[in-house]
């Protein structure tokens, strides 16, 4: 999904400026952009694959691998060239990488499991991401807008990656997918919002890592999500740390208004 998000990014650059404010004249422009469409396409399927993981694997864990695709989305942006890319972005890429590595070996003779959480509990988490977009959506703050959109698209993600888990447990739960679809619509226009104000990694970086820490928290206190014991457990908070943090290293620390 990461190598699609700087095909959306390209694609976005040169249609009319989207705003969240206005969803469907901005969806409107987005599928009449054949080469969107195609990004999106593939963004899809790795959706698609991701939501096959969340029937096999507790949410915490499999937010923590996709995670290490922040290195995908790096080295697209320098076209397959790691020397092209910044110190700071290179540290991500082995961070993330290393993250996965470690991530794997922890996972070596255990059986991760997660719970059925409570439905008041789980309404407040989707609620809180929801609510905390909104105000970063009309709040105007000084920093970047490609990074407060991306935040903000990230929130959005979370909330449909928490739903998505949700909603694999079936009965009842399906009914979740009314806020998934929401959630996701919503947080792709925020995003081609913010590749508009900035560059892919700015914007699509600090989506990934929004998108993947909330959910984490999410599955260690609403699913209750159980870690593995003795040095696996250190080996997968270890993992975890490193993945979220080559995200964090792929931000832009320039703080400043733009477009």
């Amino acid at each position: 999904m990461n190598w699609a998000y700087t095909r959306e990014h390209d694609a976005v650059r040169s249609l009319p400026r989207l705003s969240p404010r206005r969803p469907v004249r901005a969806a409107a422009a987005l599928l009449h952009s054949r080469s969107w469409l195609t990004a999106f396409g593939a963004e899809t399927v790795g959706w698609l694959v991701y939501l096959a993981a969340l029937r096999l694997a507790p949410l915490a864990l499999v937010q923590a691998v996709s995670a290490s695709g922040i290195a995908v989305l790096a080295l697209s942006g320098a076209r397959g060239h790691p020397a092209r890319l910044p110190r700071r972005e290179q540290v991500a890429v082995v961070l993330a990488i290393g993250g996965l590595v470690l991530l794997g070996v922890s996972l070596a003779g255990t059986r991760p499991t997660d719970h059925v959480p409570n439905g008041v509990h789980a309404a407040v988490w989707l609620g809180a991401c929801g609510g905390a977009a909104a105000v970063l959506s009309v709040a105007r703050l000084r920093a970047s807008h490609a990074a407060i959109l991306g935040l903000a698209a990230g929130l959005l993600f979370s909330g449909g990656d928490i739903s998505a888990k949700l909603a694999v447990h079936g009965g009842a739960w399906l009914l979740v997918v009314v806020p998934l679809v929401g959630f996701y619509a919503l947080g792709s226009i925020q995003l081609q919002s913010a590749f508009q104000h900035g560059d892919a990694v700015t914007a699509a970086g600090i989506a990934t890592l929004t998108t993947n820490a909330v959910p984490i928290v999410a599955g260690i206190l609403l699913l209750h999500e159980t870690l593995p014991g003795g040095a696996s457990r250190v080996l997968q908070i270890v993992a975890f740390a490193l993945v979220v943090g080559g995200a964090a290293l792929l931000t832009d620390p320039r703080v400043h208004l733009d477009g």
